[in-house]
């Protein structure tokens, strides 16, 4: 019955593991199994991380915020010669490229004192942040200023300061790190004063020579303006011209307003003819006149067309709900054909109005220039002096104008030079950092402890894999194609019988009949009779790969387990090379299974009853040279033969099958074969190079699992071995 429920638990095992499907209990079951191990690397690894921490010194980092003015102002309107410029992405990153120059960190570096090394000031540094004092006029810098310790001082100041742009923002961070935090804040806001005042400073510069320019320049135009004005004055005195209107004669006058009005009429006729002009483009093309200036200016034509727009929407109505042959729909329609057709007499009346328009402008101009030609016939005399007067005039208008707008930029200069323009102002001052940035322990600490699991799980994974043992039924049934016949636990007898010696374990399944290593021979059992119904097996063969798997003590118990039952079992050590199993029978000086085959003995005298493990036994015997051919012969089938008749089991022990060939020999004699396999320990490549040597695999009956260690052998899972006796509830089940 336990067979069975066994083979179907691994059937559906199997099936499970053929449809590819992720188990989530065979991950359960591998972290259970190696939770030690993985949680060794991690703990490993956090060490690790923890060591590394001691051993770095902590840094602290202060930061300070400067905002840049992103307006765009001017100082003296339009014709300012100094306008700010909107701030953009280069703008920030020039200004960034600034606070990190050579130039503007030297300044620091002797403000703060930085040259005596480390770090540490060579002088107090200076309270007031705003005081140039310390700085070096420009031009003006010491011969040493780029001295090997300058160079030194300046470049470690800027490896340990860091400027970056605040997201989107017109914000600059200015990050200070230092192993101390005074000293991190200090040189923070020494290197944001600094651009302030250095921003200050280029202002002031750029004003005060653009003041020192203009101041220059006016010099020089009011001597031109002085110079013009007189040529005029001059020029009226000496030609009679002082007692007329101010700039101009008589006759001047005359032509003065001649020429204004020739030059509007000449402007008028120009605008009319462009318009003109696009009216004959558009009846050339047949385009609609609402395209003309007057059309879209016609107020008369606007109303038309909402009056338009509205019949339009009333007819679209009134055909949704009636037909077009209804009254109201063609009362709508005969006030829309109206209004078009006084839409059109309107567009022909603008387009008429533009003709006529035209041609008025082109009669005045005509007249404007009549009069013109008239009034210069008048004045022809006065003609040169005239023109030569007009150009005095000019040139005094233009060196006055010019000498004004100089004027009022030199005094909007002298103001800006003590104007203090907020081009960039801090925000926020860095204070003293209480917590290290660096290392940052919390982060370390926890990559360490993931690096050190991921490494854990890794290594735990490999393992297993090299891991050369069976541990699974599913292995088994895999990689050898046999089924799993039962699975027996590791353990040492601790039953004493009245006599108060410890019952070895082949006298379990006599004395202990209810014990959990008695169950599991008799399951075993069940299990190779059940191997073939048909024609059960009797002579039963019981080998392993290597020495000390507990394939003796198996095949021993199987004898036992049999008798207890009431069978009449021999059992038959044909381990000539290292007779273990008449060693337990305590027989292995007396004559047995080789003098038997040498005839020197006949089967009966070599047969012996236990009373200790009842059954009947066949020792190994003395020593021997030729085992091998000692089983292959005919005497050897003649005694199986012989055996086979007379009893109901017939248990056969051989030696292991990686050293010798006995075993391969003895498969040939045998119904079936029982395959010990040491559970995690044998290695599989072994195990299945010694099932090909044996003649038919069929006639092995399926593998055996024996040392299995309870503990371990449960965290492979509920179908990792056996009938489950490794679990708790068969542990109190089975302990009496």
């Amino acid at each position: 019955m336990l067979n069975r429920l066994d083979t179907s638990l691994r059937g559906l095992e199997d099936s499970e593991a053929q449809g590819g499907r992720f188990d989530i209990r065979d991950t359960v079951n591998f972290v259970w199994r190696q939770w030690a191990f993985i949680l060794a690397w991690t703990i490993l690894a956090g060490l690790l991380g923890a060591i590394y921490i001691a051993r770095q010194t902590p840094l602290y980092t202060a930061t300070t915020q400067l905002l840049l003015d992103p307006r765009k102002e001017k100082a003296a309107g339009p014709d300012s010669i100094y306008t700010d410029t909107a701030l953009d992405l280069s703008v920030v990153e020039s200004e960034i490229a600034v606070m990190r120059s050579t130039v503007l960190l030297k300044r620091v570096v002797l403000k703060e004192g930085l040259l005596g090394g480390s770090g540490t000031p060579a002088q107090p540094p200076q309270t007031n942040a705003g005081s140039t004092s310390a700085q070096p006029a420009p031009g003006g810098e010491s011969d040493d200023a780029m001295s090997p310790a300058m160079v030194a001082a300046v470049e470690g100041l800027k490896n340990a300061v860091v400027i970056s742009r605040a997201g989107q923002a017109y914000v600059i961070n200015v990050s200070y790190t230092s192993d101390s935090p005074a000293r991190a804040m200090q040189l923070a806001n020494a290197i944001a004063d600094a651009y302030v005042v250095d921003k200050l400073d280029a202002r002031f510069e750029a004003a005060k020579r653009a003041s020192n320019w203009l101041n220059d320049r006016l010099v020089e135009l009011r001597q031109q303006l002085r110079l013009s004005e007189e040529a005029v004055t001059k020029f009226r005195a000496d030609n009679n011209l002082a007692q007329a209107v101010p700039g101009a004669s008589l006759n001047q006058e005359q032509l003065t307003q001649l020429n204004g009005r020739l030059v509007a009429a000449r402007a008028d006729t120009a605008e009319r003819k462009s318009h003109l002009d696009l009216l004959t483009k558009i009846q050339a093309e047949r385009g609609k006149l609402d395209a003309l200036p007057e059309a879209a200016s016609s107020g008369v034509l606007a109303d038309l067309r909402r009056q338009e727009n509205d019949l339009s929407r009333q007819e679209a109505d009134l055909l949704a709900r009636y037909t077009g042959a209804h009254p109201q729909v063609v009362n709508v329609r005969a006030q829309l054909s109206d209004v078009r057709r006084s839409i059109a007499n309107t567009l022909r009346q603008i387009a008429s109005d533009v003709r006529n328009n035209y041609n008025l402008a082109l009669a005045r101009q005509d007249a404007a220039e009549q009069a013109l030609k008239e009034a210069s016939g008048q004045s022809d005399l006065d003609a040169s002096k005239a023109i030569t007067l007009r150009e005095l005039e000019r040139t005094a208008a233009v060196n006055k104008s010019l000498f004004e707008d100089f004027l009022q930029r030199a005094r909007l200069t002298q103001e800006q030079s003590t104007f203090e323009a907020r081009d960039a102002r801090i925000i926020t001052p860095a204070v003293a950092p209480g917590i290290p940035s660096s290392p940052k322990r919390t982060q370390i600490i926890l990559t360490s402890l993931i690096l050190g699991l991921i490494v854990g799980i890794g290594a735990a994974y490999l393992r297993e894999a090299l891991n050369a043992g069976f541990t699974t039924p599913r292995e088994i049934e895999t990689l050898l194609e046999m089924p799993l016949l039962a699975s027996i636990s590791r353990f040492s007898p601790r039953t004493k019988d009245e006599n108060g010696r410890l019952l070895s374990l082949p006298e379990y399944p006599l004395r202990m009949p209810l014990a959990r290593s008695s169950e599991a021979i008799r399951s075993l059992r069940s299990a190779v009779q059940m191997s073939d119904v048909d024609h059960p097996p009797k002579v039963v063969q019981v080998t392993s790969t290597l020495p000390g798997e507990g394939k003796t003590t198996i095949a021993l118990m199987m004898a036992t387990s049999a008798a207890q039952s009431g069978q009449n079992v021999l059992f038959i050590d044909c381990d000539l090379r290292h007779p273990s199993a008449s060693s337990q029978l305590r027989k292995e000086k007396a004559p047995g299974l080789i003098e038997c085959l040498l005839g020197e003995i006949g089967l009966e005298q070599a047969l012996f009853y236990s009373e200790r493990y009842r059954i009947w036994a066949l020792s190994a015997g003395g020593e021997s040279k030729n085992q091998p051919d000692l089983l292959a012969s005919e005497r050897m089938k003649a005694l199986m033969a012989k055996v086979r008749s007379r009893f109901d089991v017939v248990i056969v022990d051989t030696p292991p099958m990686g050293p010798v060939i006995d075993p391969v020999i003895v498969s040939n004699l045998v119904d079936k074969v029982i395959y010990i396999v040491r559970w995690a320990a044998t290695a599989r490549e072994m195990v299945q190079q010694s099932l090909r040597q044996i003649a038919g695999q069929k006639k092995v009956a399926g593998i055996v699992f024996n040392h299995i260690m309870d503990d371990k052998a449960k965290k492979y899972g509920r179908f990792a071995y056996g009938y489950y006796y490794g679990s708790r509830y068969y542990r109190k089940y089975y302990e009496k």
